[in-house]
């Protein structure tokens, strides 16, 4: 019976008919076989030792077993040999230089009889193939995203250089419907990789419960099979859109069999249709991935009746989230103390923003992003400051300064006329002629302060007699109306002196003369 073995089916004949008492020869001559294949089935049929309505019983595999069990490698003594040794050639493959080669050779040396190098192979593929079997795994709709970056990059040159800029590929799927969305980054940074996964969600147009990356660096901060460390604004981001991050194992790209897959789709049908198109810049070269993706997502997959985009909108879309009204923004966490000037220094741009007085010498924890900034202090939001990168500047509200600061900076010719007004009159007066003078409002700050102050300390009557002086006399000197003042205080009732006559001359012009503004020397 050395050729192709009898069909299960045609077996069960060749054993009814023996039941009956059929001889070989009729036997053989009725199923269409030789009389020496009657014969070995026969002899076979008295060694199992089984009764004929048993036999029939069986299922074909269970029956094939029976008859065609041959003679398995367990039962030879080269194989019970070759299985005590399996864990030493597992571990041995993982070690620099070794091979199988290099193991069936030393194999040879201590048994002799063994296998030859094929059949060494091939019983230890399959040992090795048996310890690590591999799971189907069912995901759900709209559950989990799978993302990684491709191998391989794509590239432009840019126009002003002549320069070509290799960019990462960043790849995601979801693994229910396989649906795909692709996208150059200029590298794989924190700050691209999230761009790419904001840009991935908005193309779905919701998020998914679970995000599945690799244990890249703008992921995973340390790697760890059972607890790794996530990168925080990775968290943030996915907290932003209420996705759970699951990395992949290391070293086990299984966890993300789709993805890895996926890539491999998209050298065929991205890579391989851009390898002679020439791009100048990152925007147009993503404009091309955008249109091939889309022809990807629409071709009708194999062995199925539709395509990825179609069972995306039909079973994964309306399970999505919706996506929040404002997209992710990249959080930067810093920890500065506040300056004397309450102000804290953001090292990155070498800007000042203020905080309120109060918390001077505190530490403050800063989280800003791209347009805000805000500060805490022991768990607690004290300033929150539109972003200006412009280095050197301050960015101050008023209301974080104390009231002498504050009065410092709301200093203005309005400010102090308005102040004058509510005091006095007379003080009214000689402030806006003061400021009327001519001269920069910042050189009259400290003589109006300097007013206010002979205000506070001096008799209003004295006080207001000393500013009308001042006005007759057109001297608005804050050491001219001290004088005028200690001059009243001193001679409290001043004897006044009567008025001489002026002797008569055709040349005296008089008090009102000088009082003028444009002199007549015509008169």
């Amino acid at each position: 019976m050395s050729g192709k073995a009898k069909p299960m089916s045609q077996i069960k004949q060749l054993l009814q008919l023996h039941k009956k008492g059929e001889s070989r020869k009729q036997i053989a001559r009725i199923i269409g076989v030789s009389k020496n294949t009657v014969k070995v089935y026969l002899q076979k049929l008295y060694l199992l030792k089984m009764d004929i309505e048993e036999l029939l019983a069986l299922e074909d595999p269970e029956l094939e077993k029976k008859f065609h069990g041959g003679n398995p490698a367990y039962k030879d003594p080269r194989f019970e040999y070759m299985k005590q040794k399996l864990d030493y050639y597992e571990k041995s493959l993982r070690c620099v230089g070794v091979n199988r080669k290099s193991l069936w050779e030393e194999y040879r040396e201590l048994y002799p009889a063994g296998y030859g190098y094929t059949q060494f192979c091939y019983h230890l593929n399959q040992q090795l193939k048996a310890r690590r079997p591999t799971m189907v795994l069912n995901h759900k709709p709209g559950e989990k995203l799978f993302v990684d970056f491709a191998g391989k990059k794509l590239s432009y040159v840019d126009p002003q250089t002549g320069e070509i800029i290799q960019c990462p590929v960043f790849v995601a799927c979801l693994p229910y419907s396989d649906y795909c969305f692709v996208i150059a980054v200029p590298s794989q940074s924190i700050e691209d990789f999230i761009h790419a996964l904001v840009c991935c969600l908005a193309f779905l147009g919701g998020s998914p419960d679970i995000l599945v990356p690799d244990n890249l660096k703008a992921a995973i901060i340390k790697a760890n099979r059972y607890e790794p460390d996530l990168n925080q604004a990775l968290e943030d981001c996915c907290n932003h859109y209420g996705i759970t991050i699951l990395p992949a194992r290391v070293a086990k790209p299984q966890d993300k069999a789709l993805v890895e897959n996926q890539v491999k789709v998209v050298y065929t049908r991205i890579f391989s249709k851009l390898r002679n198109q020439i791009f100048f810049s990152l925007h147009d070269l993503n404009q091309a991935i955008s249109k091939l993706n889309k022809r990807h997502n629409q071709t009708r997959m194999q062995k199925k009746p539709f395509c990825r985009e179609e069972n995306f909108l039909a079973s994964e879309k309306p399970l999505l989230k919706p996506l929040p009204d404002k997209p992710f923004e990249l959080k930067y966490y810093a920890n500065y103390k506040v300056a004397k000037n309450n102000h804290i220094q953001l090292t990155r741009d070498m800007h000042y923003y203020s905080v309120p007085y109060q918390h001077i010498g505190e530490v403050a924890k800063v989280i800003y992003t791209n347009t805000m900034v805000r500060i805490f202090v022991r768990g607690e939001l004290v300033a929150t400051h539109v972003r200006d990168k412009t280095p050197g500047r301050y960015s101050t509200i008023k209301e974080h300064l104390c009231s002498h600061h504050r009065h410092y900076l709301d200093r203005s010719p309005e400010y102090y006329m308005k102040q004058a007004k509510v005091k006095s009159e007379a003080l009214y007066e000689l402030i806006k002629l003061l400021f009327e003078g001519g001269r920069p409002p910042e050189q009259n700050y400290r003589t109006c302060d300097g007013f206010f102050s002979l205000h506070k300390k001096t008799n209003h009557d004295i006080f207001n007699r000393a500013c009308n002086e001042a006005i007759s006399c057109r001297c608005y000197s804050y050491k001219f109306i001290l004088k005028i003042i200690d001059n009243l205080k001193n001679n409290s009732s001043p004897i006044q002196e009567e008025p001489r006559p002026l002797p008569a001359h055709n040349n005296i012009r008089g008090k009102e003369y000088f009082k003028q503004l444009n002199i007549n020397f015509n008169k």
